[in-house]
């Protein structure tokens, strides 16, 4: 090891791992994601939102103050407090549970027993990686079991799942495996394109590329539906 090299300690299931600094740049400039479910403390709601703004502030007029801005000046003064606004209020409203869409079923009084397509769904989310924006549009579908979902439910579901720090691996499966819930069905089918900040603004700098993802469920792993469903979404990667 490096003498500069730092270490961050952590257990696993009782054993110590470490990881040292370039191991973690590592996992963030490959964008590794460690767990389905987001990571989150056990007592990440123990205090209230209003609290949370003000911590947030606190702390992010720290952070301008080391990187030498004038908090004094007009345009810089409110800042620490219209971020921790937005992180809260906002881009990061998913992590609360107590913000997930209320979903409401129907009978499939139609009898429509053909796959159910949305398309282009715009999503706008953040990469827990370097806290960068990921834009993207998400396609869903799904064959019904007896009940069917209002449209507009599916694309407050995607954004309630972008709104956190995410991984598009993880915001993948986590719309999926929500949908197949609620909906009581396995044949449920994900795919989101997306373009990620961190790939394009730093590192590498590339703004041409696209990440795509999918998930598949029940009968959309059988290829002729697979097949059917990316033929509707016509998958074209432009932003």
């Amino acid at each position: 090891m490096k003498q500069n090299e730092t270490l961050l300690n952590i257990r696993l299931n009782g054993n110590k791992i470490e990881l040292s600094d370039v191991l973690i740049d590592e996992i963030g400039d490959n964008h590794v994601s460690t767990s389905t479910d987001t990571p989150l403390r056990a007592d990440a709601f123990d205090i209230s939102d209003e609290q949370k703004m003000i911590e947030i502030e606190k702390h992010f007029r720290s952070i301008m103050e080391i990187m030498g801005l004038d908090l004094t000046d007009d345009s810089l003064k409110g800042t620490p407090r219209r971020v921790a606004k937005m992180y809260i209020q906002e881009i990061f409203s998913g992590l609360n549970p107590a913000n997930k869409p209320s979903v409401a079923l129907f009978d499939n009084k139609y009898q429509y027993n053909e796959m159910l397509v949305e398309k282009n769904i715009s999503f706008y989310s953040n990469c827990e990686h370097h806290f960068v924006p990921i834009i993207g549009k998400a396609h869903l579908a799904y064959m019904s079991k007896g009940k069917v979902i209002g449209l507009s439910k599916l694309n407050r579901l995607v954004e309630y799942y972008a709104k956190r720090p995410q991984v598009q691996e993880r915001l993948t499966m986590q719309i999926g495996k929500e949908l197949q819930e609620v909906l009581g069905t396995e044949d449920v089918a994900v795919v989101i394109d997306a373009k990620h900040l961190c790939v394009a603004s730093r590192g590498v700098e590339d703004d041409t590329s696209s990440t795509v993802t999918a998930f598949y469920g029940g009968r959309f792993k059988e290829e002729k539906t697979k097949e059917e469903f990316l033929k509707f979404i016509d998958l074209k990667t432009s932003f």
